[in-house]
């Protein structure tokens, strides 16, 4: 990426690794305490760590980066010669660390534009790959962020979950709260609304609940120009043949990702996890 601009993120956007090192992001780790350890996200512990831990019963909970890791990416930012920096960062109705972005950035040496995706996961690493190709194409600081906006506002996450439990115990359970009572009569289908966590549906069996997965994303891609990612956690077998039939139902796909979420976002969903991210262009 030229020095003009710099792209900073953090480790919910789940992007491959090949798109990091080809644009040059900075992700800043959040941080993952499985009893009285503290861990970095993607750095120090991965997905299956994660989730042999919540199978095992162990105390999972997460934290948002310090302030000053914040800092610290923005002035090694300047002292690379950047001019500015869009940091762009997971919804902030589910943590805090656009808050503490925006600690960081006002005493930044040079301009910071903290974008609050209100997504999470791919949902926000398609708007963090936007930001970075404006960067590369010259546009100016505030285009750039507004480009990542703008994307933000087009892509949406469905997800399904094995169990509501993980959820409930993280706080992020949002308005599905109202699913827990009948939880073991129901699999529950939720979505990304507004930036919070929202019960979409509800089905009887986790096929169906797959199943429905597929058909929301094929309705909702139509026939437009679109990017997918599907995410899970410790269910490979779950996720390759989904993408697989979506490769062939969307006819207006043009990149498709398969991946596993992180520590931090597979702490709260547990293993199961089965998600679908469409990202119009």
């Amino acid at each position: 990426m030229p020095a003009d601009l710099a792209i900073v993120t953090d480790s919910t956007a789940y992007l491959p690794q090949d798109a990091v090192d080809r644009h040059g992001i900075t992700v800043v780790p959040l941080s993952v305490a499985v009893g009285d350890e503290v861990l970095d996200e993607g750095v120090e512990i991965s997905p299956k760590d994660v989730a042999e831990a919540l199978r095992g019963k162990r105390r999972v909970t997460t934290s948002r980066p310090n302030p000053e890791t914040f800092a610290a990416a923005y002035r090694a930012a300047a002292e690379s010669g950047a001019t500015g920096v869009v940091s762009l960062h997971l919804s902030a109705e589910l943590s805090g660390t656009c808050e503490a972005a925006r600690l960081a950035a006002a005493e930044a040496p040079i301009p910071v534009r903290v974008v609050d995706s209100r997504l999470v996961g791919m949902a926000l690493g398609y708007c963090v790959l936007t930001a970075a190709q404006g960067a590369e194409s010259g546009l100016t600081l505030d285009e750039v962020a507004a480009s990542a906006t703008r994307r933000a506002g087009l892509t949406s996450g469905f997800f399904y979950v094995d169990t509501l439990e993980h959820l409930r115990r993280g706080g992020r359970i949002g308005a599905a709260r109202a699913l827990l009572g009948s939880a073991l009569a129901v699999k529950p289908l939720l979505h990304l609304s507004g930036g919070r966590i929202e019960p979409l549906e509800k089905v009887r069996t986790a096929s169906r609940a797959i199943a429905r997965l597929e058909e929301i994303a094929v309705e909702r891609a139509a026939d437009r120009e679109v990017d997918i990612a599907v995410h899970h956690l410790a269910s490979a077998d779950r996720a390759e043949p989904l993408a697989e039939r979506l490769r062939e139902r969307v006819p207006g796909l043009r990149e498709l990702y398969v991946g596993e979420v992180g520590a931090v976002i597979g702490a709260h969903v547990g293993p199961g996890l089965l998600a679908v991210v469409l990202s119009p262009r």
